[in-house]
């Protein structure tokens, strides 16, 4: 059954969303994101995916106090990510209460440090961030682009030792139509044993079932929950599942 993963992204210490990555479409829905990680636990959710928005657009971590609150007051498995970028941003983010991080600009920029963390801390804790726009990878809060086609980039990874990935299609991330289910199933076939959490467009509580019968291990959602489209009750089905 497949991993269910809702997102909390922050600005300013604030639960927010954003379209397609885009800054300047930010809204707010909570100002308060241990108050939305409790309602999570309290229907059964065990994971939590948190991103410092203001630390990928930044290049350093930033709001590693809304992790370490998060960490202390819930039982959640928290991966953090967003401007994780050298071995301090690391290490604060795992001493704050992270049990994984994922890196997506720094595998582009700095290979050889995101290989050293995977070394040092293994690939259980280290989850590579494959965010893309038309099968090529977007780095930096997806403020710039790159050269880098997705599957050779995974593939590459995965031979070095990478076992997780998230891979958002950008051009759905925020828009709540669907999930690029064809993009993700592509992966599968190409890169055998790679456990894929899927993240972008997830709309409802169908989008998760579609991505379930297709064999996706996990699913990241955050804007469905958020604008009412998805009930947190109807999440507990799939945890109960799960056990």
């Amino acid at each position: 059954m497949i991993e269910l993963i809702p997102a909390i992204d922050l600005i300013e210490g604030k639960c927010v969303r954003l379209t397609q990555g885009d800054y300047a479409t930010r809204k707010v829905y909570n100002e308060d994101p241990l108050d939305v990680a409790r309602q999570f636990e309290d229907h059964g959710i065990r994971r939590l995916h948190l991103v410092d928005l203001d630390g990928a657009k930044a290049g350093r971590i930033i709001n590693y106090k809304v992790l370490e609150k998060l960490a202390t007051r819930t039982g959640l498995v928290i991966d953090f990510g967003g401007g994780l970028k050298s071995d301090d941003d690391l290490r604060i983010a795992f001493d704050c209460g992270a049990e994984m991080i994922t890196g997506g600009s720094i595998a582009v920029k700095q290979p050889e440090r995101f290989l050293s963390w995977l070394t040092q801390y293994g690939a259980g804790r280290i989850i590579l961030g494959a965010d893309a726009k038309d099968k090529k990878i977007a780095v930096s809060g997806w403020e710039e682009g790159t050269d880098f086609e997705l599957i050779p980039f995974v593939r590459d990874y995965q031979a070095k030792g990478v076992q997780k990935i998230i891979c958002t299609d950008i051009s759905r991330d925020g828009m709540l139509q669907g999930p690029a289910i064809d993009l993700y199933k592509e992966l599968q076939e190409a890169l055998p044993g790679l456990y894929l959490i899927a993240s972008g467009g997830v709309s409802s509580i169908a989008d998760i079932e579609r991505l379930a019968e297709a064999g996706i291990p996990a699913v990241i959602f955050g804007k469905a929950i958020y604008e009412g489209r998805i009930p947190l009750k109807e999440l507990e089905r799939f945890n109960i599942e799960r056990c």
